[in-house]
């Protein structure tokens, strides 16, 4: 049970009263098409039809609209968030187009929330305050601002919880909403967009978060957000209303004005009543007027429209106008330079290692609850006593042996890939939302969860192999081990690269599991084992199986001191000869490449599109 009630979203604490810098934002003309589903012709969908408005420092605006009326669209282009479709039309930040130091200065609370699932609420709050927040503040003065958002969002009490997801129990569905408004609050936004902040909340609850932002904005900061049907009483805590239908403005201007503007233009209720539902039945084109009450929708719809061009639209505009030229683009009110190397563009608000550091500490005590799990440390053991059993008197029988490194070196590839290939499809909302607020470098992302990887990877098969390879009877001796163990571990980094990369490339999980089984196939049956005579025309292939390098390797770790030999075994060894040198490089040529090109498949996500 949520306690709500405990909230004391009224405390303002002193780094919230601290706008980093005015900013005015002003969008005249916004135009947002996609291509349209049906036809294939080239033809494409308004989304956005000539949207104009005006929020300055002070004030909040509230974007109301039924459902597909282009809200979330509509914040999601003032946020400069990526759009796959067209935008066109003018959205400038203090007459200015955006840019980094803008970015920076933004914070915005999607509509999802996304999050670490095995990560407490605080935990969750100070990994984003050591990444966000610049290097000029100390780790202690980061962790009191931790302290106070969380107190100030009433999250005191479940601070040490896990933030919980789909399959992870944690927080109920509003402190989740409420981790997600503090992660943006730490870094003191002196622009804020929110989409549905109030969504999954009790009206009491939700009373008192937008209280704190109108508090917010009261203090010099720029707030929007979209919210759906609000009470009376939060309605009027907005300075300006937008109201939206079919992607078109039907009203935009003052709260409290609303119900008269509408008044003027022949459209009244005809009995007191919450002013968003009278506004949303408007949206849908449902007039209680009873002058009105034999229209159809989209006539009502065609009239406000008109209305707004004529009556609505030049206020507007001549609103725009007067603000246009004395828009001040100072630093921050206070004077502060804490922000300076963020606000000014100069560079990162934190250094490379710093973000490097943070980040694989996150990952490794995210993922430590993935990787070390019962079922998977069950199964793992299982898989291990079976083959240690099956091949435990197969000592000096190099046709079983050989069956049993193929089993070996294919079962940890395979186990690799399987795993890689989800990695970058379940952190690409995570990835995208980071990226989207210049959280941290996507090279020092990339290189910590690479490097989690591998030292969480590669545990449980380095004990695994160990344990089989005694049992089995494999050649005893240190160099042999510590050589076939190399190979293994060598082998099922190079699977994981791909893997990475097939998950770079492919968003879906479904279709980037089923690349990579394919994958795995194609490699294994060029491995050397289950065919020796391939057709000459295509046995350059195998040298393109790392699982034939893994293979061949591990046999001359094995073998490659064997002598007196059977004609059958000669021709099991045959795939030793050559030597181990073209082997390693191509190994290694493989394990670095697959992550560059998984690099390059990552440098895409959460980046604006133009």
């Amino acid at each position: 049970m949520e306690m709500e009630s405990e909230l004391e979203l009224e405390k303002t604490n002193s780094f919230l009263k601290k706008p980093r810098r005015p900013i005015t934002i002003k969008f005249e003309d916004v135009m947002y098409k996609i291509k349209a589903r049906k036809g294939g012709n080239g033809n494409r969908q308004n989304i956005l039809k000539k949207v104009s408005g005006i929020v300055k420092p002070g004030e909040m605006l509230a974007l109301l609209g039924p459902s597909g009326s282009g809200k979330t669209t509509l914040i999601t282009a003032l946020g400069s968030r990526e759009l796959s479709g067209r935008l066109s039309g003018s959205i400038t930040y203090n007459n200015k187009p955006f840019n980094s130091s803008v970015k920076r200065n933004i914070g915005f609370v999607t509509q999802h929330d996304v999050h670490y699932p095995n990560l407490t609420v605080s935990e969750t709050l100070r990994y984003t305050a050591l990444l966000r927040l610049p290097d000029t503040l100390s780790r202690k003065e980061k962790m009191a601002m931790v302290d106070e958002v969380i107190e100030s969002l009433g999250l005191v009490i479940c601070r040490d919880s896990v933030v919980g997801g789909v399959h992870v129990r944690g927080v109920s569905g509003g402190e989740r909403k409420r981790v997600s408004i503090g992660q943006e609050l730490l870094v003191n936004p002196s622009l804020l967009f929110l989409d549905e902040p109030t969504s999954g909340l009790d009206s009491t609850t939700a009373q008192r978060i937008v209280s704190m932002l109108r508090d917010m904005a009261r203090n010099g900061r720029t707030v929007l957000m979209t919210i759906h049907q609000p009470s009376t009483g939060i309605f009027y805590m907005f300075d300006k209303v937008m109201l939206l239908a079919d992607g078109k403005q039907i009203y935009f201007g003052k709260g409290s004005d609303a119900m008269t503007y509408f008044k003027s233009i022949g459209y009244a209720p005809t009995m007191a009543m919450n002013p968003s539902d009278f506004m949303l039945d408007l949206a849908n084109g449902v007039s209680s007027d009873e002058s009105q009450s034999t229209a159809s929708p989209d006539t009502i719809k065609n009239s406000l429209f008109s209305a707004f061009k004529t009556t609505n639209r030049p206020v507007l505009l001549m609103e725009m106008e007067e603000v246009g030229g004395g828009i001040s683009d100072a630093m921050s009110i206070d004077g502060s330079k804490t922000y300076a190397q963020c606000d000014e563009g100069y560079g990162w608000c934190t250094s490379w290692w710093q973000q490097f550091v943070t980040l694989l500490h996150r990952d490794q005590k995210q993922r430590k609850h993935e990787i070390f799990s019962f079922l998977d440390i069950l199964q793992k053991s299982f898989v291990t006593l079976l083959a240690g059993i099956l091949w435990m008197g197969s000592k000096n029988n190099i046709a079983d042996q050989s069956g049993l490194i193929i089993f070996i070196v294919s079962f940890w590839a395979f186990t690799q890939i399987g795993l890689a290939v989800l990695t970058f499809p379940l952190e690409r909302d995570m990835l995208e939302k980071e990226r989207s607020s210049s959280m941290y470098r996507l090279s020092s992302y990339f290189v910590a969860k690479t490097l989690g990887d591998i030292y969480l990877d590669l545990l449980l098969p380095t004990v695994c192999f160990t344990v089989v390879y005694w049992m089995a009877g494999l050649r005893p001796t240190a160099a042999s081990y510590f050589e076939t163990l190399s190979v293994i571990l060598l082998t099922a980094l190079v699977a994981q690269g791909f893997g990475l990369a097939i998950g770079s490339f492919v968003s879906d999980m479904k279709q980037a599991t089923v690349t990579g089984n394919m994958l795995m196939l194609f490699k294994l049956l060029l491995s050397g084992y289950y065919l020796k005579s391939v057709p000459t025309l295509m046995q350059w292939l195998k040298y393109l199986s790392f699982l034939y390098h893994g293979y061949k390797l591990t046999m001359i770790a094995q073998f490659s001191m064997r002598t007196h030999l059977n004609p059958y075994e000669e021709s099991l060894l045959e795939i030793t000869r050559g030597g181990p040198i073209i082997s390693v490089a191509v190994l290694l040529i493989m394990l670095v490449g697959s992550r560059l090109l998984a690099y390059l498949g990552l440098m895409k996500i959460g980046v604006p599109k133009k």
